[in-house]
């Protein structure tokens, strides 16, 4: 082991200076140099990765950025890089994560004067490199008070219900425009990608006295339904008797109209006949009109001229008639039927 140190030892004098102590050859130096210099320039090299984004400075200020890809650059102390995720997607949490709650994060005052216990969510990404690392000394904790700022401002806006309820979807929204507009009014680089309320509701000191309320207010809008439903139907309701009632007039209008359209159509055919034989016409009418009188009676009239017997009457005489052609029930076909009289017409 000593021999083999011993001989590396010597060939090392011989490359720099001999064994006698004289002077390191300049060929030796120019070769150390050549070395150390091409180790040093080789270390410019270096690789993006696809998801980044790279910014070099020259002795500290801002030169260039580059793409992905294997990249050089002057080495150090002339020129560095600093390489950023552009891609990647970053999330700040305000008022606390699940289980560890931040009162002096989450908590807000309302627009009404009410207190709203707010936790949310910022998803951000990075969009221009070089604005984000020198605008920026700590762009975390910016991100955070950035959020929190722009969702107070908004939370003081809107009544505490609102945002209970169905205000939440524009609160995000709007919290999202107030700190892009922030962010790009310092020049920070950073796109806002979403604003998510992880948790709304009411300080716990009040959450008992918020849900009476709220039921309360449920049971208004049960009962404005309820009435609501009622209106509705009695003026359907309505709305189709008027419907059935003006119907029935205008049916009833058309029946009559054509009814006395007919019996005046009638008459006049009647006075025309009456013109050409008015005996004839004369003894017309008067069978008709006996025959619709008797048909409706339970007298039997018999011509007794001539007659010396009892007169024999048939059997279908005394059964009840027959209601009238129109399809109605006489009301008297139901009840017993008197006997029917006989009466003799004497001559």
């Amino acid at each position: 082991m000593n021999a083999t140190f011993d001989r590396l030892s010597r060939r090392l004098r011989g490359l720099f200076g001999g064994s006698g102590g004289e002077g390191m050859r300049p060929g030796a130096v120019a070769m150390v140099a050549g070395v150390a210099f091409g180790l040093w320039a080789l270390s410019g090299f270096y690789v993006v990765q696809p998801n980044e984004e790279a910014v070099v400075t020259t002795f500290g200020a801002y030169s260039r950025s580059e793409a992905p890809g294997l990249r050089y650059h002057l080495p150090v102390p002339i020129e560095r890089v600093e390489k950023v995720a552009v891609t990647s997607l970053q999330r700040t949490d305000v008022g606390g994560t699940a289980g560890a709650d931040v009162p002096e994060e989450s908590l807000m005052l309302t627009g009404d004067e009410n207190i709203v216990d707010l936790d949310f969510s910022v998803t951000w990404r990075i969009a221009d490199p070089a604005r984000y690392l020198f605008s920026l000394s700590d762009p975390d904790p910016a991100v955070k008070a950035v959020a929190e700022s722009a969702m107070r401002e908004v939370v003081g806006k809107m009544g505490l219900q609102e945002i209970l309820t169905t205000g939440r979807g524009q609160v995000q929204l709007n919290a999202a425009e107030l700190m892009q507009r922030m962010l790009d009014s310092w020049g920070s680089g950073i796109i806002v990608v979403e604003v998510q309320i992880r948790a709304a509701n009411p300080p716990q000191e009040a959450a008992a006295a918020f849900r009476d309320v709220q039921s309360a207010q449920q049971d208004a809008v049960s009962a404005v339904n309820e009435a609501n439903t009622y209106r509705n139907r009695v003026i359907n309701e309505a709305k189709g008797d008027a419907a059935r009632t003006t119907q029935s007039a205008l049916g009833y209008r058309e029946q009559a109209v054509r009814e006395a359209l007919g019996d005046a159509a009638r008459f006049n055919q009647i006075q025309a006949e009456y013109r050409r034989a008015p005996g004839v016409t004369r003894d017309r009418l008067y069978i008709e009109t006996m025959q619709r009188v008797l048909a409706k009676s339970n007298k039997v009239v018999v011509d007794a001229k001539g007659a010396s017997a009892p007169i024999i009457l048939p059997p279908d005489v005394f059964r009840p008639r027959a209601p009238a052609a129109s399809g109605a029930l006489d009301p008297s076909a139901t009840a017993p039927q008197p006997q029917p009289e006989t009466q003799a017409v004497k001559p």
